[in-house]
């Protein structure tokens, strides 16, 4: 029988991050009532990030990992791991634990409420919970707002934090979804909601509360091809690209 929940980690290069983003989610997930499994998928790292899971997952259950050796990026990497789940709800995390596992506990509910995807938001036009802790420095919020204008523009209209590395979908929904997705860099987000809408599964939304982990491996040219992939998605969509091979 198929675990209730799947958490998938991607991970490239997280040797100084992973293991307490282990500990957290496994202790978060070994006193829940429901059943579980932990699925890391590594990225073509190239430091130590495989032996920090290694060592972790000495005698531990439902914690499995797929070792790609090749880079090949974080949308191609949870594409990866959600194909590759088997829970009724698949949930992707990041690696740095800035949105801690607590937050599927606001997440369960909207699912039993009938929603199909639920995504975690650090911006309060989206939930009046939403925050951040740590505040983002300047010239990275400036960005980012700059670039969610555009994406809601090109893209997802009406959510203003596509980009949290906290979602969630249904087992149907992740594999339509994930099973129809392009994108193997940073906007797999944008695509993956503008999936879900296409496919007319409702979205739901709580609110992150969020730390800005030290050690990102996000650079200023990331947005730029984040801006030019919200693009691609449009022409996508407006030339009926993710329709091919679907039953009419």
């Amino acid at each position: 029988m198929p675990p209730y929940l799947s958490v998938i980690i991607p991970a490239y290069n997280e040797e100084a991050r992973l293991g307490a983003t282990l500990k957290a989610v496994y202790n978060y997930l070994t006193a829940q009532p429901y059943s579980w499994e932990v699925l890391v998928v590594l990225d073509g790292v190239k430091d130590g990030t495989l032996a920090v899971l290694e060592q972790f997952a000495e005698g531990k259950e439902n914690l499995r990992w797929i070792n790609r050796l090749e880079n090949k990026g974080k949308g191609y990497t949870v594409r990866e791991g959600m194909l590759a789940a088997t829970g009724q709800i698949r949930l992707f995390t990041d690696a740095d634990n800035s949105t801690d596992m607590s937050h599927f506990d606001e997440m369960r509910p909207l699912f039993e409420q009938g929603h199909a995807v639920v995504i975690c938001s650090r911006d309060g036009k989206d939930h009046p919970n939403a925050r951040q802790a740590t505040p983002q420095p300047f010239i990275k919020r400036v960005l980012g707002n700059l670039g969610n204008l555009f994406i809601q523009i090109m893209a997802v209209p009406g959510i203003w934090d596509t980009q949290c590395g906290f979602k969630a979908f249904t087992a149907e929904a992740a594999e339509k979804i994930f099973g129809r997705a392009r994108v193997d860099r940073w906007a797999f987000d944008i695509e993956a909601l503008v999936l879900a809408r296409k496919f007319g599964y409702t979205i739901g939304v709580v609110g992150a509360n969020w730390i800005d982990m030290a050690g990102t491996h996000v650079v200023f040219t990331d947005y730029l091809t984040t801006f030019a992939e919200a693009a691609k998605i449009r022409w996508h969509l407006l030339r009926g690209v993710y329709d091919e091979g679907l039953k009419r």
